[in-house]
Formats: structure tokens, sequence, C-alpha cells
């Protein structure tokens, strides 16, 4: 199979933006308090599906003929989110945490945005798999989020 640089790029660019995810959820179970059960439950589920992610965005970036990254974002390339999560993690409460939260979700939906308008080309197999990986993200954003408002209001 012919090599197309442009698609391992959006690939790999989406593979780092997960890789921030797993350490971004990691340092939030680190941080988060022990009564907070739900939150660990949540962050663990979360930390699991960008593992999932990466495996199923791994095997189509081999398939295409590349190399995949194990790196996490960089300044300027995509969504810098989870890079300085433990400062704005550390002394944050419940509410904070999950403020941190939904801003790296916000980050990885713009992610998947781009890489869906990107001019690759993307083949419709890669277009199904980024396409239902944004779609199971953005139901995580929205439980973050709903979790975030419910701490406002208490």
């Amino acid at each position: 199979m012919q090599t197309n640089e442009s698609l391992i790029g959006v690939l790999n660019d989406l593979v780092k933006i997960n890789n921030d995810r797993i350490t971004g959820y990691e340092t939030a179970l680190d941080e988060i308090g022990e009564n907070d059960i739900d939150l660990k439950g949540i962050f663990r589920k979360m930390a699991s599906d960008s593992r999932d992610n990466v495996r199923e965005l791994s095997d189509l970036i081999l398939r295409s003929g590349g190399e995949v990254s194990t790196e996490t974002t960089s300044s300027g390339k995509i969504y810098r989110v989870w890079m300085d999560v433990k400062a704005a993690f550390t002394g944050s409460d419940r509410k904070g945490i999950l403020s941190s939260c939904e801003y790296g979700e916000d980050a990885a939906q713009k992610a998947y945005e781009a890489a869906l308008s990107s001019d690759a080309e993307i083949n419709a197999e890669s277009r199904q798999v980024i396409m239902s990986q944004k779609s199971s993200l953005k139901d995580s954003h929205n439980i973050i989020k709903k979790y975030r408002d419910l701490q406002t209001v208490a």
C-alpha cells in the first residue's frame, strides 16, 4: 500500500491528543480526593477509551505504511491541552479539576474537527474511525460538563 504522509500525519496528531488525554486523566486520578469515587471511575474509563483510540489509530497508521507517534502534542501543531495539567489540578477542588478536564475535552474536539477538515486524503475507513472517535469523545465531554455543572449547583 502506498504511503500517504498527510493521512499518517493527521492520524498521528489524533494519537498525540489521545496520549495527552491519557496523561491528563491519569493525573486527575492522582489529584482527585479519595471520596470522589464517581470521578475516579469516569476518569479511568476516559483514559481507557483513549488507549483504545490510540490502538485503533495505530492500526490505521501501520496499514498506511507509517510509524506511530508515541509523543504528546507540542505547541503550535494541535491543541496543547494536558501538558501542564498537574499544575492546573494541584490544589484544585472538584469543580476546578472538572473544568480542566472540560478544557481538555474541548481541545480534543477541536483536534478531531481539524483532522476531518484537513487537506489530507482521508480514506473511508479512516474517516469512519475518526468520526466515531469524535462522537465518543463528545459524549465524554458532555459527561464532564454535566458533572462540572452539578458542582455549580451544589
